[in-house]
């Protein structure tokens, strides 16, 4: 891979004016409410479902560009429009999705963080932090515009960013690009109902090894739900064939291991699990619970750090470079409209209010505190300027937000310990700052996307940074919301919605504060990633997958492969992020995610029963029940596979 230079060369010639599509001296309609009102709309489509999918998954992926496909087609039949209208819709609307993000992979932390956390989870909790954390990513990002988007185009990419400018410009292209988004969204409402709600077919298929077998406990499952196939088309095979690779080493390797070693180990192995069983008497999915996600969260945490690390030049420079271009942001005389910001003034003075807040809002765990509220806007303008650096080089899909956040944690709890701040008490601050952090670091990486598509197609950029913090307050209205009802119907860290990101920021917290984290275990997690590193193998792909169920990193791989097979046939090097099979894809994680929230809200009405349940028999049992029923539901998925790769060997008109 060629190197990609990350600032210019100090005597390079200054580059040639940019003229953007839109010129500065032409004024259109940009900031219009019905733009307004339908981006809002779309925030709040794709962060309920980026909800649904980051609780179960623990993985999201950028919807930037569908939004911007399907705004071109329903302003369309409005009446028509403009690209700058266009690019506001996209605009509010990717910062739900990027709020959501920041959100789940967080706050719902509190609730395994007992005795304290659990008294923090709820309505105004979530939407105070994510309020918090939106509207101080989008802040910081303005005085950082010019000197990443502006001063260093054609050094800083933007792979999404310049993606979804592409889409906008070919706006003639629309109905044809939305046709796909549409058609996956409703193949992906269609798939997930006829399992989860109409409950025609299982919800997963797999096996487990008898535990005293000669493979004891060896365990594969697939989710057959279509959101997981297609993040992992998106993602493509490489990613999805490491993180696949994760989970077998956990499922295939670890479970079976420990379920041998514990046939001659009479009492229960420490740690002891709160069943008090021991591991000659435990199911796979126990031996998981007790031990091994343990070694996965050592292996999550020294690969976000290896990352972390890897990237620090990157990190260094970038805070560098963002800070020399601060003195010429929301200053200076010229401003035509295509390099208006949002006043200088604006940002520091709202800062400090966010500051402020977290210190005096009663019903915050940071209350009364300035040290959380110092530590939340020092470590947030810090990576905030990171996360818009690296997504400018890798691309949003590929922002290290789990890293980040990691490192925010240990830090802040090392200087809670180092101040005498120890136990359970702290651990609700502790992940107040995490989460405000990740939340501003995930809406810094998606507003920059947004910000160069902007810059591009020549829009206002003050109209789009207030479409981004209207974004993020209509969005934190729903998210919050979606978020309790599914803890309320489905049980955050069941195995309906597992939550891995969030289980493991709570388990990082405990550890470190009260000092009782099974260290052996997760050391051995660290090793494994230092392992594949010294391997050449990037480690965070396959950590996450040790982390996560062997149903969720198997439905992901087979999309890989899927996308795999796609390339190999149409001769392409790799999908573009608005191709056929990309645009399809994005559509069936909105439509999978969507039927799931809609199967909560039936599950919690009372009018469908558990799907997820060994015991449920479905409208047709057979479909269920044994062999046949494993048949059927494999069949199903097979059936998602061919229509995903069929689709995405059309070429777009």
């Amino acid at each position: 891979m060629a190197h990609v230079p990350t600032t210019a060369p100090p005597n390079a010639p200054a580059p040639p004016s940019f003229e953007p599509y839109v010129p500065a001296s032409k004024t259109i309609p940009e900031f219009t409410p019905r733009a307004i009102v339908l981006g809002a709309l779309f925030g709040l489509l794709f962060g309920a479902s980026t909800v649904y999918l980051g609780l179960r998954a623990g993985l999201t992926v950028s919807a930037s560009i569908p939004i911007a496909v399907l705004a071109i087609s329903v302003l369309k039949r409005l009446g028509g429009s403009t690209i700058l209208e266009n690019n506001i819709v996209q605009t509010i609307g990717s910062a739900g999705e990027s709020l959501a993000s920041g959100v789940v992979f967080t706050i719902p932390a509190l609730l395994f963080l007992l005795p304290y956390g659990p008294g923090y989870f709820n309505y105004l909790q979530i939407l105070l932090l994510a309020f918090a954390g939106g509207i101080l990513g989008v802040l910081m990002m303005v005085p950082l515009r010019r000197a990443l988007i502006v001063k260093e185009h054609g050094v800083l990419p933007y792979p999404e960013g310049t993606a979804c400018a592409d889409v906008l410009v070919a706006g003639e292209r629309g109905g044809a690009l939305a046709g796909t988004v549409f058609l996956g969204l409703g193949v992906g409402m269609l798939w997930k109902a006829l399992s989860w709600i109409i409950q025609m077919f299982r919800t997963a298929i797999g096996y487990s090894m008898p535990a005293r077998s000669f493979f004891p406990n060896a365990t594969v499952n697939v989710d057959i739900s279509p959101e997981y196939m297609g993040v992992g088309y998106v993602i493509g095979p490489r990613i999805a064939g490491v993180m696949f690779a994760g989970g077998v080493l956990s499922w295939l390797v670890l479970v079976p291991l420990l379920t041998i070693l514990g046939q001659y180990i009479p009492v229960p192995f420490p740690p002891v699990p709160a069943s008090g069983l021991k591991l000659s008497e435990m199911a796979p999915g126990q031996i998981w619970s007790a031990y091994i996600r343990y070694i996965g969260a050592g292996a999550v945490l020294a690969s976000g750090l290896i990352t972390l690390g890897r990237t620090l030049p990157t990190i260094i420079s970038s805070f560098r470079e963002s800070m020399k271009g601060l003195g010429e942001a929301g200053g200076g005389t010229e401003r035509v409209r295509t390099e208006r910001d949002l006043p200088l003034m604006f940002v520091i003075v709202g800062s400090l209010v966010l500051a402020l807040f977290l210190v005096v809002v009663p019903k915050l765990p940071t209350f009364g505190n300035p040290l959380a509220a110092v530590l939340t806007v020092v470590f947030g303008f810090f990576f905030v300027s990171v996360s818009s650096r690296i997504t400018g080089l890798i691309g949003n899909s590929s922002n290290p937000i789990s890293g980040m956040t990691i490192a925010t944690l240990i830090l802040t709890c090392t200087i809670f310990v180092a101040v005498g701040w120890t136990g359970d008490a702290y651990a609700p601050m502790a992940i107040c700052v995490g989460s405000v952090v990740c939340i501003a670091a995930a809406i810094a990486g998606a507003t920059s996307q947004d910000l160069k598509t902007g810059f591009l197609v020549g829009a206002t950029p003050s109209s789009q940074q207030i479409g981004l913090i209207i974004g993020v307050v209509s969005s934190a209205l729903l998210i919050g919301f979606t978020t309790l009802y599914l803890n309320q119907v489905m049980g955050i860290g069941s195995q309906s919605l597992p939550a891995p990101q969030a289980t493991l920021m709570s388990t990082i917290i405990k550890g470190l504060l009260s000092q009782n984290l099974p260290w052996g275990l997760v050391l051995c997690g660290v090793s494994i990633s230092i392992v594949l590193e010294l391997c050449g193998v990037r480690s965070l792909s396959f950590a996450v997958g040790s982390y996560l169920p062997i149903a969720t990193t198997a439905p992901i791989f087979a999309g890989g492969l899927v996308r795999w097979f796609v390339e190999r046939k149409t001769g392409a090097a790799s999908e573009s992020e608005i191709s056929s099979g990309t645009l399809f894809s994005s559509g069936l994680i909105a439509g999978g995610s969507i039927a799931g929230i809609l199967y909560a809200i039936l599950y919690g009405s009372r009018i469908v029963e558990a799907a997820d349940d060994a015991a449920t028999t479905g409208v047709i049992p057979f479909l269920h029940e044994g062999g046949f029923g494993q048949i059927a539901g494999a069949i199903v998925f097979i059936m998602l596979a061919v229509v995903l790769a069929r689709v995405a060997r059309r070429r777009l008109q």
